[in-house]
């Protein structure tokens, strides 16, 4: 439930308490300082006084005990506090082991990490690796471009003329339920063999190239094979690539027909369901064809729009969204008698993810109703254009207008706004069936530069909202060299299966004139695209000298990552670009801000800030301080950065002596490394080692025990200096392997851990050792064994003292068992080590203690025992304070750590829940310590989140806005070759594509994507400590019914100790805190586009040419469908089938001519 707005514990709002009433009458006397109501502000030590008065009054039912005064719960803090500490200074053996670092002073050396220069020589790196891909495209491109000049047109080419491999065909022929007439037709697709490459993570040919033509274009249509033709000679090109740069991945080039060649060959991967993949629209595709967009989409909701041709509509816009990037600005429009937007968006907004999702949804609600007005669409549209105060593309400005049809030309309109210009492209779409005089809408896409295009059903909407494209690539064509600029992408979802990837685009133009002193063509043939895998790039970054909590991160023009350690989509759409941008990648805040702005604008820069972190595993907050230092990646739209905490200024680099190199033995040989075999663990600890790439050849295994014993062996045949290791690496895990010895040698093995009851001890370093005494206690760690990975690693790091994890509970689950005594509380510390003027924190130590067994020592710390003895009894006549052992059935006496997560108790009853967030143990205790300031929260969106399918609802309901035809329409022949059934044929075809069409979608196959988790957005709610850092009184105030309670910080600790009445009073409850993720729709996109975050467009912009020709625009050519096709279509849907598509007819296939 919601929380109410924060207030003084005191004046806390909730049910009247009947218990330990007030002797008086009406509430307690004790004004809230913080309320305006109380008076004038008065002395703290006023406000403070009853408070510190009443526990001196004896509660009824509690005999002899008051509850206990503030200077006792002090000493109590105190005792707590020394016990902590002197545990940790006897085990935890921080001093022993600086002292070790320095005995072995000689075995490595203190390196420095200076960030301008990292960062200049990262950048460096990237854009070489990035630059021997442009050089690869540029090759690409030309040779496309001379080969399609040269290639001469065929009109009678046919399918068995042309051999290529197929990359669908695989998959189709081992279709149970493929269609047997395809089969036959396969004779001119070759059947190739492939081998697994751990580089594609798939299997390839490097021998040939593969075609992917989308399903819904017919692959014997004879642009098509054209196409094909002229494109094989790419093959050659692709492999001597691939010859001079051996790392290339994927060479694409993805042809404005739709047909994708890609190299090396791999079999498609295909969905279980008809496979939608087209090359156009795919965002590397969209971003190399054309430059960046201003649109408005204005939409006739008039009267005669209704039923089918309103759904068309409503599709139609939802697919143009999808044409649409990062790069674009849009905004869509409904119009009848007058125009208004469609959502909450009043201008033009971003193109990406959230903001398209608004419209889609807010799309869906159109009504029609009312007259057609061209003219209130056409001004509403001119003046979304023409609003200068907004954030927008500046580049290509168009109006898509989607109509059923209409006389008026609104001449006046374009006069006003538009001519002679003609800065705006109008884009004109007939919607529908009927019978209306289109020449108004051919006349208003010609003279505007625009392309008139007709959707008289569903399966002619894919490919008549993306050839606008065509259209905008014109300018491009035509400007020649000048706009054959490399461009390189948002990170996106390879649809091979590389992962996420970058990739590098350079257009296509034709060349050929139509005859001898004709103008130029201004056709762009495609895009050609070389994919770069973002893992590439992460290997040229430092890892393991930058620390734990150090790492590199790049950003594009948007302000998205490229790199960032906290880019980890969960589940990604290969239809959309990964869009996570930099201040959701971390918490957002006013230097960060400054930071972002700096790096897009593409400057150098260094900044230490104070700033808020989350915890590896996202349930704490740390404030922590960060150097920023970043520069631009020349030639690219990226920025690079590093982030360095202060104590990673310094790094240690392990130094084996020369002698020990040149013996060249086996590193099994060298000195410590017979700490590292299993049948050392008994004596010396159990060794988990960090699952790093120590050598080319070392087999990786999510088994640490596995992993191990793979290093051994590995390290029985390598030397020290050997290449195919990483020294560094290795040479450190081996110091390491000593150090952490002489620590068990020094102080673990003379110490009797069940004496201070304690489970385990433990250490963890960079050089990726985690060590844990005696061996026994290995079985029941759970903590990551690469300590960079580990939650209590990374904190220690960054906070001072002693830092207690209780093991992670879920609400949802069931409680801890206590059973053996195996759960623990993990409380660690970091090493700092001084060397000279230079200090470092190599290492973090700790111990884990034995919960029950700390929980009894708890209640004796926290109570009136002076020595060994018994509980103190309280007689009669005698007046006691209480305590948290002898009075646990009133007192209630908790641990809290940072988090709010409960790590200790003195309720038996409460053991099993420790480490869960104290509002689910204590509600009301945990509001009134928020409310009091001692914690406070942060909220952020997880934008990478995964969330399962919703179920689908109304299984029984027919589809949405179908027309129904009659029993005497299926009757009569005529009907049947018309235009309206051929309609709802197609929209019943489409609707087996697109289950969205239907209202009730049948259940899906299994294993298909839409049964998958799909990716959603989560509120994540942290708390940390508030601003209170000393002891504390206060009343949780129900009225008559109240409980008292003090609270106080545990010096050199993360913990927070708190004293209070046990809720006697069932009545007196608050609204819990929460602490879980839950799921959201995120911050309201219609109030973020009004404070839109600072971005750049690309630095190029192609959208006008004096020499264009415009007089291409469109004549709305469509083909009538026969009887025969209607039938056979027919049969091929009632046996399952998929049909063959037939080719789209319309003004642009005829000038694909190649």
């Amino acid at each position: 439930m919601a929380v109410p707005a924060r207030t003084c514990g005191a004046s806390w709002p909730g049910p009247v308490r009947t218990a330990r009433p007030w002797p008086g009458r009406g509430p307690r006397p004790f004004p809230d300082p913080r309320d305006p109501a109380s008076g004038p502000a008065r002395p703290l030590l006023l406000l403070l006084l009853p408070l510190l008065l009443l526990p001196l009054l004896t509660a009824p039912g509690a005999s002899a005990y008051s509850f206990p005064q503030q200077h006792t719960m002090q000493h109590w803090a105190r005792r707590l506090e020394q016990e902590i500490d002197g545990v940790m200074r006897i085990f935890g053996g921080v001093q022993q082991l600086r002292e070790i670092y320095k005995d072995n002073r000689n075995l490595f050396e203190v390196q420095e990490n200076e960030p301008q220069k990292l960062v200049e020589k990262v950048a460096g790196d990237i854009e070489s690796l990035l630059d021997r891909k442009v050089q690869a495209l540029k090759r690409l491109a030309d040779a496309a471009e001379n080969f399609q000049k040269a290639h001469r047109w065929q009109d009678n080419i046919k399918e068995e003329d042309i051999i290529y491999y197929d990359a669908k065909a695989d998959a189709e022929l081992d279709d149970p339920e493929g269609e047997d007439v395809e089969r036959g037709s396969k004779t001119s697709t070759l059947r190739l063999d492939f081998m697994e490459d751990p580089n594609f993570k798939n299997k390839v040919n490097y021998s040939y190239t593969a075609v992917q033509i989308p399903t819904d274009i017919y692959k014997g249509s004879t642009v098509i094979l054209n196409e094909l033709n002229w494109t094989e000679a790419l093959e050659n090109v692709f492999i001597e690539n691939r010859r001079q740069d051996p790392t290339l991945l994927w060479q694409v080039f993805g042809s404005a027909t739709g047909v994708t060649r890609y190299y090396p060959a791999t079999p498609w991967r295909a969905p279980k369901k008809i496979d939608l993949y087209d090359v156009r629209r795919r965002p590397w595709y969209i971003q190399g064809a054309s430059s960046p967009k201003d649109m408005v989409i204005i939409v006739d909701v008039s009267g005669s729009v209704s039923g089918l041709t309103l759904k068309l509509m409503k599709t139609s816009v939802c697919e143009m969204l999808d044409t649409l990037s990062d790069d674009d600005y849009v905004n869509v429009a409904s119009f009848n008698e007058k125009a208004q937007p469609v959502s909450c968006f009043t201008h033009l907004v971003q193109a990406n993810v959230r903001n398209k999702k608004v419209f889609k949804e807010a799309v869906q609600g159109m009504v029609a109703k009312g007259t057609t007005g061209y003219k209130a669409g056409f001004e509403y549209a001119f003046d979304q254009l023409q609003n200068s105060n907004i954030t927008r593309a500046n580049c290509n400005k168009m109006i898509m207008m989607f109509t059923d049809g209409g006389e008026d030309r609104v001449q006046d309109v374009f006069e006003k706004y538009n001519w002679p210009n003609r800065t705006v492209r109008v884009f004109t779409f007939s919607v529908g069936q009927h019978n209306y005089d289109v020449t108004p809408l051919q006349w208003m896409a010609c003279t505007n530069k625009g392309y008139y295009f007709e959707i008289p059903s569903i399966g002619a909407i894919r490919i008549n909202t993306q050839e606008y494209l065509d259209v905008l690539g014109r300018p491009m064509v035509l400007a020649g060299k000048e706009a054959k600029q490399v461009q390189w992408t948002n990170v996106y979802e390879d649809a091979l299966g590389l992962g996420l990837v970058v990739t590098g685009t350079l257009p296509v133009f034709n060349l050929t004139q139509d005859g001898p002193g004709e103008k130029k063509n201004q056709l762009i043939l495609g895009v050609m695209g070389i994919d770069v895998a973002l893992n590439d790039i992460k290997r040229l970054t430092p890892n393991y000298t930058l620390g734990a909590n150090g790492y590199v991160f790049a950003i594009d023009l948007n302000g998205y990552v490229l790199l960032h350690p906290n880019l980890k989509p969960q589940t990604t759409n290969f239809r959309e670009p990964v869009t996570l941008d930099f201040l959701d990648a971390e918490l957002e805040d006013e230097n960060k801000e400054e930071i972002r702005r700096s790096m897009i604008d593409g400057n150098k820069g260094h900044k230490q800030i104070r700033t808020l972190v989350k915890s590896l595993d996202e349930r704490y907050i740390d404030e922590v301080i960060r150097n920023y230092t970043w520069v631009p990646i020349r030639s690219t739209n990226y920025s690079l950065g590093l982030v360095l905490p202060p104590y990673s200024t310094f790094y240690l680099q392990a130094n084996l002596s020369d002698q020990i190199l040149q013996v060249k033995l086996p590193i099994s040989k060298l000195k410590d490394f017979e700490f590292l075999l299993p049948s050392s663990f008994e004596s010396e600890g159990h060794v988990f080692i960090a699952p790093r790439e120590y050598c080319k050849d070392l087999n990786v295994s999510d088994n640490n025990t596995e992993f191990l014993k793979n290093f051994i062996e590995l390290m029985e045949k390598v030397t020290p200096d050997s290449k195919q290791c990483n020294n560094f690496l290795l040479h450190n895990l081996i110091l390491d392997t000593g150090i952490t010895q002489q620590l068990v040698e020094r102080v673990w093995r003379d110490q009797d851990l069940n004496t201070y009851s304690l489970l385990a001890v433990f250490a963890a370093t960079d050089g990726g050792i985690t060590r844990v005494f005696p061996n026994k206690a290995a079985e029941d760690w759970t903590e990551n064994p690469e300590p960079f990975n580990a939650s209590f690693y990374r904190r220690s790091l960054d906070n001072h003292g002693y830092v207690f994890k209780p093991p992670h509970q879920d609400s949802l689950l069931r409680p801890l068992e206590l059973e053996n005594d195996t759960v623990g509380v993990l409380v660690s510390t970091a090493v700092e080590l001084s060397l000279g003027r230079r200090t470092l924190r190599p290492a973090v130590v700790g111990v884990k203690l034995d919960l029950e067994a700390w929980a009894e020592k708890f209640k004796v710390l926290a109570s009136n025992r002076t020595h060994q003895d018994q509980p103190q009894k309280c007689g009669p006549s005698s007046h006691c304070e209480m305590d948290c052992e002898v009075n646990n059935e009133d007192l209630l006496c908790v641990l809290i750590d940072d988090g709010g997560f409960l790590v200790l108790s003195n309720q038996n009853h409460q053991w099993d829940q420790v480490g869960r967030f104290f509002s689910e143990v204590d509600a009301n205790l945990m509001l009134a310590l928020y409310n009091n300031s001692f914690y406070t929260r942060k909220e952020s969106y997880d934008y990478q989140a995964a969330c399962a399918p919703q179920p689908p609802g109304n299984l029984g309901a027919a589809p949405r806005g179908v027309f129904v035809p009659t029993i005497a329409d299926f009757l009569n022949l005529a009907w049947w070759t018309s235009a309206a059934a051929w309609s709802l044929f197609q929209q019943l075809l489409y609707g087996l594509i697109y289950h969205s069409w239907f209202q009730a979608d049948p259940a899906e196959a299994e294993g298909s994507p839409e049964t998958r988790e799909s990716s959603c957005v989560m509120k994540q709610t942290q708390y940390y400590f508030g601003s209170v850092n000393a002891s504390y009184n206060a009343i949780i105030d129900c009225g008559n019914c109240s409980r008292l309670f003090h609270a106080q910080r545990l010096t050199n600790t993360n913990l927070l100790f708190v004293v209070a009445e046990k809720p006697l009073c069932s009545q007196c409850e608050a609204g819990r805190l929460l602490q879980k993720e839950t799921h959201s729709d995120g911050p309201e996109q219609c109030e973020l586009v009004q404070r839109p975050r600072y971005r750049r467009g690309p630095h190029i912009c192609f959208d006008y040419n004096a020499t264009e020709d415009t007089s291409d625009c469109g004549r709305g050519a469509s083909f009538p469908p026969s009887l025969g096709v209607l039938v056979s279509l027919q049969l091929l849907l009632l046996l399952g089938l998929p049909p063959r598509p037939q080719p789209q007819v319309h003004s642009f296939a005829a000038s694909r001519r190649l």
